[in-house]
């Protein structure tokens, strides 16, 4: 019988992203990028790097590297890394990424990562940093579509995150110039948060009677609730395609 913590663990299994985000806007993302010949792409917070696999299918002859610190999405990340046959121009590192060091990107990604570096100022900071001069960077980021409610702030905080305007603001206050902008789709959530809850509703259905499976169910009424009852249609994830100056 699977361990209660194997349902955490593979608990995204069921997604491409750990982020909402579709194959189509994936490929404007991507396309958003400009990569060139040679250039290197590196992924902060990669988890499984899906994103920047197809980033470096994309532009055949440019290289990745990726860090992030869940061994399982690594692993994971790893094993699609060799099954399409990018061995040799990807490489995908278990460590901290804010102690991981390597030399300046051409390009760096960082979706959902900003809670390892402190918060959103602090990551453009961080990326800035890890970017060569001219250097593009993808941030992934939360803003409020709507006001939050109470329930809203108890799960994301309430001084962390601002409205759109203000996140772009802040890009470029940090050194950036805006080159692409988008946000998740109401259909992107949905589909991101009712798959992040499937994941663990068929480990109970194939555990139904597993000592730990009441935590489990706990676990996801408490996120489904939070998605259903809170930040839906609140709580907005933007994707800034910005250069560094």
């Amino acid at each position: 019988m699977c361990p209660v913590t194997d349902a955490p663990l593979n608990g995204h299994a069921l997604l491409d992203f750990n982020t909402p985000l579709s194959d189509a806007k994936a490929y404007d993302l991507i396309g958003s990028l400009h990569l060139r010949p040679g250039e290197r792409v590196v992924d902060y917070g990669c988890g499984w790097a899906e994103l920047l696999l197809r980033a470096v299918e994309h532009e055949p002859n440019a290289l990745g590297s990726g860090v992030d610190s869940d061994d399982y999405a690594i692993t994971r990340g790893r094993a699609n890394v060799q099954a399409r046959g990018l061995a040799s121009r990807v490489t995908l590192e278990l460590a901290d990424v804010t102690a991981w060091e390597t030399e300046p990107a051409d390009v760096a990604i960082s979706i959902g990562a900003s809670h390892a570096w402190g918060g959103t100022r602090q990551t453009l900071e961080a990326m800035r940093a890890r970017l060569r001069p001219g250097g593009t960077l993808l941030l992934g980021d939360g803003f409020w579509e709507q006001p939050p409610d109470d329930r809203s702030v108890e799960i994301f905080g309430e001084e962390e995150f601002g409205a759109l305007a203000d996140l772009v603001d802040l890009a470029m206050a940090c050194g950036y110039r805006l080159l692409n902008l988008a946000t998740a789709s109401r259909d992107e959530w949905d589909s991101f948060e009712s798959r992040w809850c499937a994941s663990r509703e068929r480990w109970l259905l194939d555990h139904p009677d597993h000592p730990e499976a009441a935590d489990v169910r706990a676990i996801v009424d408490d996120h489904r609730d939070g998605w259903l009852k809170g930040y839906r249609a609140r709580f907005g994830l933007a994707y800034l395609t910005l250069a560094r100056v």
